[in-house]
């Protein structure tokens, strides 16, 4: 589905850079104040205020894994590589970690707000597509649901009409989705029965 692109006002959002010293975070700070960024600087690792920042720059050339404190590909905000070497396993690993755009360095004095929109921008797609896959996967899991509980009711009422008509009126007469009555049915079958002998003493 085509999405359109959403250009936003960034003033007051939270960047930071994860960056050794370097005169790249100079220059980037200088670029993300000018369009009215909030900046805050770390190295080597993330501190716990980084988590509610709106976009994390940081170093491709000389980043690992444990600088940041969730799992590769699972950031909770757009990330921005800054790329100063070019070598394939380090563009590999920018990639990994989910960077949604890129600055090479050395930075210069533009540059900066169309990465800022690019990283955000594909970064709400990419989140848009995982919440597209999660919900298909729920339909998937709860048709497979009522499959399985058409499966079990034809055995009760022979044919796979009869079973299904059983299913819709459980779900009409409980007020609840067909999903819902499925899943009812099948839990209830799948309930221990009391094996009690009849007339036995209580």
């Amino acid at each position: 589905m085509k999405r359109g692109v959403r250009i936003v006002d960034l003033g007051g959002a939270h960047a930071v850079i994860l960056h050794r010293p370097h005169p790249v975070v100079a220059a980037l700070s200088r670029q993300l104040l000018a369009v009215g960024l909030r900046v805050t600087t770390h190295w080597p690792g993330l501190e716990a205020e980084a988590l509610a920042a709106d976009f994390v720059f940081f170093d491709a050339d000389m980043g690992f894994d444990e600088q940041f404190p969730w799992q590769p590909g699972l950031a909770p905000m757009p990330l921005i590589a800054l790329i100063g070497s070019e070598a394939p396993g380090r563009i590999e690993w920018a990639l990994s970690m989910g960077a949604t755009a890129q600055i090479l360095k050395p930075v210069g004095d533009s540059g900066v707000y169309s990465a800022l929109l690019i990283a955000r921008n594909a970064f709400e797609a990419r989140r848009a597509l995982s919440a597209e896959v999660d919900d298909l996967k729920q339909k998937i899991g709860e048709r497979q649901t009522v499959v399985r509980a058409v499966v079990m009711l034809i055995e009760q009422t022979g044919t796979e009409a009869a079973a299904y008509s059983m299913l819709r009126r459980e779900a009409m007469n409980a007020r609840i989705s067909l999903e819902e009555a499925a899943a009812r049915m099948l839990a209830r079958a799948s309930r221990p029965r009391d094996r009690r002998p009849h007339g036995g003493a209580v």
